[in-house]
């Protein structure tokens, strides 16, 4: 995958219906997501239980994209393997997850697959400074992550304007992950985010049988976003 600075929308399959999750991803991939995020959450992390490898190995036959697998567990190193091998393109990992973040890091990239580092709302930019030159990715999350449907906390505008000049011309992606919507868009695009996780505001009034929606919502947050980009 080249690297761009061009909005990409990652839907959150965690907002998709559960019994058909093939047909859900292969609808918003037709409908125009870039990426397809996966939330895996263990319960102890994060208040919530999601997906363990084999659903993930369960899903990668139906993503044609790119598969943005983001590990809200710990302890999280001894599930790397599982995952890389479930099939994510790319794997992202909190920095509160552990004590040791630069080891993580490594230990994704020798599954040969992308490596992205997660802040909580609470989590400074300055703590990922010392590990860019590991990153392809920095997901800034906008809620405090188990939910989906949660209001965006907006100091994660500054923290994405701070992460973005800490980055400069290095190729890294900056993620947004947490109440995205057409109106909370264009603040972190124009910050300098340039992938979009988006759950509810994707999937809201759509379904398999009504993929159109998912089309309309990913185009409405995609317009938002570019219009401040290219403003910025």
């Amino acid at each position: 995958m080249s690297f761009d600075r061009s909005i990409k929308i990652a839907p959150s399959i965690l907002s998709a219906d559960f019994a058909n999750f093939g047909q859900e991803i292969r609808a918003i991939e037709a409908q125009g997501a870039d990426w397809v995020h996966v939330d895996v959450m263990d319960g102890h992390f994060v208040p919530n239980l999601t997906f363990g490898p084999p659903a993930v190995k369960a899903f990668r036959p139906h993503v044609k994209t790119f598969m943005d697998v983001h590990l809200m567990i710990a302890p999280v190193d001894p599930y790397i393997e599982a995952y890389a091998e479930a099939g994510a393109d790319m794997i992202t990992a909190h920095v509160e997850a552990g004590p040791h973040i630069h080891r993580t890091l490594q230990a994704i990239k020798a599954q040969g697959v992308k490596a992205g580092v997660v802040l909580n709302p609470g989590t400074p930019a300055e703590a990922v400074e010392d590990v860019l030159d590991l990153c392809d990715m920095v997901l800034i999350m906008t809620v405090n992550p188990g939910f989906g449907g949660q209001k965006f906390i907006h100091s994660g505008v500054e923290k994405t304007r701070k992460i973005r000049a800490m980055i400069g011309d290095r190729p890294i992606h900056i993620q947004i992950d947490g109440g995205v919507t057409p109106e909370t868009a264009p603040l972190v695009a124009a910050a300098g985010a340039d992938c979009l996780v988006a759950g509810s505001a994707v999937f809201k009034g759509g379904s398999v049988d009504n993929p159109e929606v998912y089309g309309a919502n990913i185009r409405a947050i995609r317009d938002a976003a570019e219009g401040a980009q290219q403003a910025a």
